[in-house]
């Protein structure tokens, strides 16, 4: 048995908290608690009030002012705090305690209630860009912006289309993705900008938009997200009307305002079904070198396989850093400009090496070890879901390394494998397979 508290709290219909209704403002300060209760509110049919006023829904009495129950069960040590709350929002009833022995609790871990709705998570100031608009000022927007796609919206404010990075790369001739291109000068971005000013918005984008309607549930959203395989949507009125945006990272911070610690109700001794920890979900294949590599070996990992980051373990396969395009770019721009053109080139890698013997002879002294990146956060395996996604929030994160006790590397979780777990009961995610962390795995790598 377990020592639980009913509140019981006998109210009216017009009785009302900082101009809330009084069982609204219950239940939503119980919900902000985030504590193991439950609550049930129930409207009477007729009622009768200390005042002498008489509640009833037929036409002799022109009373209507119909009694309130509301019944909050939670656990004993959360009681006192709460009753202690309840007792100033009461104006008008009765608040009550009574014991109770619970033989069990058991809840679902949900990521996200299905009450939440787009427009409550959205951001109601997209960007967005005519279909008129050059696509070298669509590059320039993007490259200020920490997001990577935009909407194009025709007179009337209606999304027709959607503008990402692939398209600017494969469209409109963008030579490097936008985070590199981020890191170069003034001039050589001017440059690349100058070479797409020519086309329109019109002529590289997406059509039709994938949008998602303001009032439809967040769980809709993310569902549309994973089958359409995109990281945000444009969000429409019912006049079809561009009135925001949703994103992934818009879902994650609804997640964390929402949900209750789920490790605390454990601890409480509640049983919580479908939890899942990084190590359910992450990508067990991930591209991997040792210290020792040249940085002329790594550049064609990246070049071949499509992908942006590499991970550095030693001989027992211990994590020690990750490396990044964006880290190689850095490290050589300044010593060698010549690095430049191996990620803005659209010759093969081969002939590029054949091309500058110098720059090749250059990487070919330099390792991994000398370019990695070691202050990399990462999480053991048994890291719950809701935890790493505050973690990658925080640090602004896109991917978090999974190590084991022996800090060996495990995985690799990402922002999509973290929404799909959360919102399609653990469907399979690509690459994730049971074998262990030892080669480079094709694919693209997007934010």
């Amino acid at each position: 048995m377990q020592p639980y508290k009913i509140i019981d709290i006998f109210t009216s219909e017009e009785a009302h908290w900082q101009g809330k209704l009084t069982s609204r403002a219950v239940g939503e300060y119980i919900h902000d608690l985030k504590i193991p209760a439950r609550l049930l509110v129930v409207r009477g049919v007729a009622g009768v009030y200390e005042s002498g006023e008489i509640s009833t829904p037929g036409i002799e009495v022109l009373g209507y002012n119909m009694p309130v129950w509301i019944r909050i069960i939670l656990p004993a040590a959360e009681a006192d705090r709460v009753t202690t709350m309840l007792a100033k929002m009461v104006t008008d009833g009765i608040v009550a305690v009574q014991d109770l022995d619970v033989v069990s609790h058991r809840t679902k871990g949900k990521l996200l209630p299905k009450h939440v709705r787009v427009r409550d998570v959205m951001n109601p100031e997209p960007k967005r860009v005519e279909l008129t608009t050059p696509v070298s000022e669509v590059a320039r927007l993007l490259l200020s912006s920490t997001f990577t796609g935009l909407p194009v919206v025709d007179e009337d404010n209606r999304p027709v289309g959607v503008i990402s990075q692939t398209d600017l790369i494969y469209k409109a001739g963008l030579p490097m993705r936008l985070g590199l291109l981020a890191e170069a000068e003034e001039a050589k971005i001017a440059a690349v900008l100058e070479a797409m000013a020519e086309k329109q918005a019109r002529e590289v984008m997406t059509s039709p938009a994938v949008v998602i309607q303001q009032e439809a549930p967040v769980t809709a959203a993310v569902d549309l997200m994973l089958q359409k395989g995109v990281k945000r949507l444009p969000v429409i009125d019912e006049h079809g009307r561009l009135v925001g945006n949703i994103s992934r990272v818009d879902i994650f911070h609804s997640i964390l305002q929402e949900c209750p610690d789920w490790q605390a109700f454990q601890r409480q001794q509640i049983k919580v079904e479908n939890l899942s920890t990084v190590a359910d979900i992450m990508r067990r294949e991930v591209a991997t070198v040792r210290p020792e590599t040249p940085v002329e070996e790594l550049i064609r990992i990246i070049d071949t396989n499509d992908i942006q980051r590499i991970c550095v373990v030693d001989e027992h396969g211990a994590f020690l850093g990750l490396i990044s395009d964006k880290d190689l770019l850095a490290a050589f721009a300044d010593r060698h400009p010549g690095i430049w053109n191996y990620f803005v080139s659209k010759i093969p890698f081969t002939e590029r090496r054949r091309r500058d013997k110098n720059l090749q002879r250059y990487l070919e002294l330099q390792t991994a070890a000398d370019v990695m990146n070691t202050r990399i956060i990462t999480v053991p395996e048994d890291t719950p879901i809701q935890t790493a996604i505050q973690i990658m929030l925080d640090g602004a994160f896109k991917r978090l390394p999974v190590v084991d006790a022996q800090g060996k590397l495990r995985g690799m979780v990402s922002r999509e494998a973290l929404l799909r777990a959360g919102f399609a009961s653990l469907a399979p995610i690509a690459g994730a397979t049971s074998k262990t962390a030892a080669t480079p795995s094709a694919g693209s790598e997007g934010d």
